[in-house]
């Protein structure tokens, strides 16, 4: 199947890792030309190492309005067009104390939400010129309440997917699609490297796959989405989280 993603310029924000790495590979694989940004100099040349192919790889902060606007216009400078923008930063930390103190909170916002709100203002000057695509990656969190440790992170979650929906009502006209993706819960490596297997077993028994993904089954529907293949959705917003709390008794089939 031609997914229609030879010679498209891709940005994917936070590429340098987990998801944002499996995505930028994915789309690389297809053809694309890719662009990922990240704050540290070292995770962005050892991605670059690992990716291969046409990347261009820029050090950005994308809670800083000035650094995405900059990484936007140099992604454009580097390649002339930009035709898929990938808003995939994003961050769960635990609170400290009982209650969220007021840079917690904002810490939250900044990285969940307000990157990207700002990721997206950057790009659409760009895909306008031809049409594109912007997807942003939320979480399950946003449909699925979680009490305590990603108290705040499901909220900004939340915001992602009514944000996808109005910008979506706001630049269609411009020829630009916007999507959401929700991704259940993956076994990246900074996860894998800190979460237990009692924990681990607690977070898929709840799911009918009975397994985390990996970070390469969510780049999947990415690429998906962004492609001709997909070119009549718009304002979608697709889970994709193994069957992770949808049904009573998940056990069911596994004789639970």
């Amino acid at each position: 199947m031609d997914l229609g993603l030879q010679g498209k310029v891709v940005v994917v924000t936070g590429g340098t890792a987990g998801i944002g790495l499996a995505t930028a590979k994915a789309f690389l694989q297809e053809g694309a030309s890719v662009a990922v940004c990240g704050r540290r100099q070292e995770l962005l040349d050892d991605a670059v190492k690992a990716l291969g192919g046409d990347v261009f790889a820029y050090r950005a902060d994308m809670t800083d309005e000035g650094e995405v606007t900059a990484f936007a216009g140099a992604v454009y400078d580097h390649f002339g067009h930009i035709d898929v923008w990938v808003n995939n930063v994003g961050a769960s930390f635990a609170r400290k104390g009982a209650w969220y103190t007021a840079a917690e909170i904002d810490a939250h916002y900044a990285v969940n939400f307000k990157s990207v709100v700002m990721g997206s203002q950057a790009a659409i000057p760009f895909l306008e010129k031809q049409g594109g695509v912007i997807i942003n990656v939320s979480s399950l969190a946003a449909r699925c309440a979680t009490s305590g440790r990603a108290t705040l992170y499901g909220a900004m979650k939340a915001a992602v997917v009514n944000y996808t929906n109005t910008l979506a009502g706001e630049v269609a006209a411009k020829g630009i699609r916007v999507l959401a993706i929700m991704p259940g819960f993956t076994l990246t490596p900074l996860v894998a490297a800190t979460i237990d297997d009692d924990e681990l077993q607690k977070q898929v028994k709840e799911c009918l796959q009975r397994r985390p993904a990996s970070p390469e089954e969510i780049a999947g529907p990415i690429v998906f989405l962004a492609s001709q293949q997909a070119s009549y959705m718009n304002a979608a917003v697709i889970e994709v989280s193994g069957g992770r709390n949808v049904t009573l008794n998940p056990g069911y089939s596994y004789g639970d």
